[in-house]
Formats: structure tokens, C-alpha cells, sequence
């Protein structure tokens, strides 16, 4: 990936607005794919547009094959890899793990009972959640259940394919801009499912990220960077309420061992890692707190981090690094600007929280992101690239101010 000591390269986290012709055939994929199939890379060359409009250095291709059905970040892994299906739900079987929210449902039980844990992180209702009539969406009990129950391989190869060619036709004759693409993680795709057919849970997650190394390693034969997205690095605190801090931190071993698996033998300087802490809106009072994880990530075979650094609960953690040294070679992505509120950050605040983290690990050894994608985040596209242009321009006011100018 690029280093600049001229001016702060920019990106984001993945998901971007989507042409409203085109959104509205993707929320009826099976009725509209062979449209879709020769619409997509007309998309993907609007939105690489975009992003370059907008002065952004990294861009990719908006996942906009993430949002066929309705689908969300990582559903459209389904149909590209096998060894998944449904089983009657058994309710005398306790559940593998608890929910995203679980350790704040117990200090705040009023508002996980109103149902406004469904409300949009920017937007009055996240798109996707339509809210039933008479009140905020409850949670169903589940009837069903996925599971492991078979081989997990990929088969994925041809629509992957069909991802790389869209974004490198889009980036064909722009050579100030580097693509990449987001795909997901190992945990993401197999560590919320019980295991009902490999005979442990490391001899199961470790096949998972066999499966997706494919993805991976098509990407980065290509030519393009691949962002591993896995939030469930840190949101696994979430899932076991019970556990201490020492417990969370021994497992994180173990999800390192996992994600280090899926990208072995592939060049690190083509990896990206994107964690978070979940982007639903909620407290956030219980999130994991960086320290406790910073250096289990950096231990993960990739040369740049990406993470979320601008909302109330972590705009203050940079200072993790006053500690913790960057490894040689490494870049951290921290997000600049968020998806938690609809307002745009000014330019000076984006520079501002650039320079705090250039002064302890260098200029050349950051880039500026977003804490997530926020294409479905906040209330409006406008929104979406002001605020991609705010960055932008924060990144050149940081620039010159690390330089003395």
C-alpha cells in the first residue's frame, strides 16, 4: 500500500451509496439479476467516480454486491461457499454464544425493550429495518437455526471474479488511486454458527478460513488490496458477557491464529484488516477498550489496520499508542469521520485527529478512514459524500501542519 509524507492518503470502510435505479433492482435481486449482471459494472464505475470526486486515494467498488436482498455485509457469502445450512431451532439447546448488545441489555433493559436498539446509527431507522406499524421492530424468537453441517469449501470463484474485473475496468487509466475490496472475515462467516460436523471448533474455524483465502488470494492476484472485515474481533466481548478481560484477551490468541490461517503465504503490503465495535445504535458503555486489544492486532499478519477512532467511546484512544510501539512496515487506518452522527466533520477537527496519531507512530504510517462503512448509516447519500470530502480535505490541512506549513 502507498505511503505519503506529502499529505495523509484517505479511504473508508467499505459500504457506499448505491444509483437509486439501481438500489431499488438490487432490493429485488431474483426478480431483476440479468439486469443486475450488466448494470453492476456502470455502477461500480460511478461510484469509483465518486470516491475520486470526493478526493479519496483508496477507493473500491462500494460493495455493492453486498446488497442484493437486502443482504448485509456478509451475506453474500452464502451462496459462494458450502458446508452451511438450516435445522429446526432446539430451544432446550443453549445458544453457542449471546447477542451483539448482551452486556449493556443488562444496565439498560428499558431501551433493549423499546426496540430502539433497531434504530440506524445516523438515520431515524437503518435501511433494510422498516419499522411495523404501532412501534419500533421487536426481535422474533428463531424457528430456525444455521449451522456447520458439512464440508466448508468455496465455490464463489466465478462471482469473485466478476467483482475484480467491475473494479479493475472502474480503475482502468486512474493511476493516482489504488483499489481494493472488501471481503469477509473467517470469524464473521463461521464463528456465530454451531459446529455439527468437524471435530472441534479449531479443526472447523481453521477450514472456515481455508474457504475464504480463496477470496482473498483471487483479489490480491489481481492486482487489488483485499480489506479483511471483522468486526468480530472485538465484538466477541460482546458475546460472552461472562467473560473477564484476561478470558477475552486468551481467545483473541486463538482469533489471530484463525485470520493469520486465511491470509498465510499472501503479500502482506496487498492486506488491510478492518475491525470495529459494531455500528448499531446503542450505548456502547461496555465496548472492549482498545488497550486491551491493540496488541493482539498488530500481531495479525497484514500491513494495515483499520479501526474506528472517531465516536464518543474511542475518539480518545489514540493514546493507546503512546504505549504500544508500530511495528516496522505497518500503517494504521484509524477512522476520521463516522457513521454515528448525520453531522459532517469539519476539515479541521479530521486534521486534528490525523495529527494525534502521525505525532506517535509518523506521518507516512497513516491513512485516514471511516470508522465503518457508512453508505447505510446515515440518513442520506449527500451526507455520505460531504463527509468523504471533509476527510479529504482534513488530510491536506494535516499534511501541512505535520510539515511545519
Amino acid at each position: 500500500m502507498r505511503r505519503s509524507t506529502d499529505y495523509f492518503l484517505s479511504s473508508h470502510g467499505g459500504n457506499l451509496p448505491r444509483p437509486a435505479a439501481f438500489d431499488a433492482k438490487l432490493a429485488k435481486y431474483d426478480e431483476h439479476k440479468d439486469e443486475i449482471a450488466v448494470e453492476l459494472p456502470k455502477a461500480v464505475q460511478w461510484v469509483v467516480d465518486k470516491q475520486i470526486e470526493c478526493g479519496v486515494d483508496i477507493v473500491n467498488d462500494g460493495e455493492y454486491v453486498k446488497a442484493a436482498n437486502g443482504g448485509s455485509y456478509g451475506s453474500y457469502m452464502a451462496p459462494r461457499v458450502t458446508g452451511f445450512g438450516y435445522i429446526d431451532h432446539d430451544p432446550s439447546i443453549p445458544p453457542k454464544r449471546a447477542g451483539t448488545g448482551e452486556r449493556e441489555r443488562r444496565d439498560f433493559p428499558g431501551f433493549y425493550a423499546s426496540g430502539l436498539w433497531f434504530a440506524g446509527s445516523g438515520g431515524p431507522v437503518r435501511p433494510g429495518f422498516a419499522q411495523p406499524p404501532g412501534g419500533m421492530r421487536r426481535e422474533a424468537a428463531p424457528t430456525r437455526e444455521q449451522v456447520c453441517n458439512g464440508p466448508v469449501s468455496y465455490i464463489g470463484h466465478a462471482e469473485a471474479q466478476k467483482d475484480i474485473d467491475a473494479l479493475k475496468t472502474a480503475l482502468a487509466g486512474k493511476s493516482d488511486v489504488d483499489g481494493f475490496i472488501a471481503a469477509l472475515g473467517p470469524l464473521s462467516l463461521g464463528a456465530r454458527m454451531r459446529n455439527l460436523h468437524y471435530k472441534d471448533e479449531r479443526d472447523y474455524m481453521f477450514a472456515v478460513a481455508d474457504a475464504v483465502r480463496e477470496e482473498y488470494k483471487m483479489i490480491t492476484d489481481a492486482g487489488l488490496n483485499v480489506q479483511v472485515d471483522e468486526p468480530e474481533f472485538a465484538t466477541t466481548w460482546m458475546f460472552y458477557p461472562d467473560w473477564s478481560v484476561e478470558e477475552y484477551r486468551k481467545h483473541l490468541d486463538f482469533l489471530v491464529e484463525v485470520i493469520n490461517h486465511a491470509v498465510r503465504g499472501l503479500p502482506q503490503e496487498q492486506i488491510r484488516f478492518h475491525m470495529c465495535w459494531g455500528s448499531g445504535h446503542r450505548p456502547h458503555v461496555h465496548d472492549i477498550e482498545f488497550r486491551h486489544l491493540v496488541d493482539k492486532l498488530i500481531r495479525i499478519d497484514a500491513q494495515a489496520y483499520s479501526f474506528e477512532a472517531s465516536n464518543p467511546r474511542h475518539a480518545h484512544e489514540y493514546h493507546v499508542f503512546e504505549d504500544v510501539k508500530l511495528p516496522e512496515g505497518k500503517i494504521i487506518v484509524p477512522g476520521v469521520v463516522g457513521h454515528y452522527t448525520d453531522l459532517v466533520e469539519h476539515p479541521e477537527l479530521v486534521a486534528e485527529r490525523l495529527c494525534n496519531f502521525a505525532r506517535l507512530v509518523g506521518m507516512e504510517n497513516v491513512h485516514a478512514g471511516t470508522d465503518c462503512g457508512i453508505g447505510s448509516r446515515v440518513g442520506h447519500e449527500e451526507i455520505v459524500w460531504a463527509k468523504l470530502k471533509a476527510m479529504s480535505e482534513g488530510c491536506r490541512i494535516a499534511g501541512k501542519r505535520m510539515k511545519g506549513k
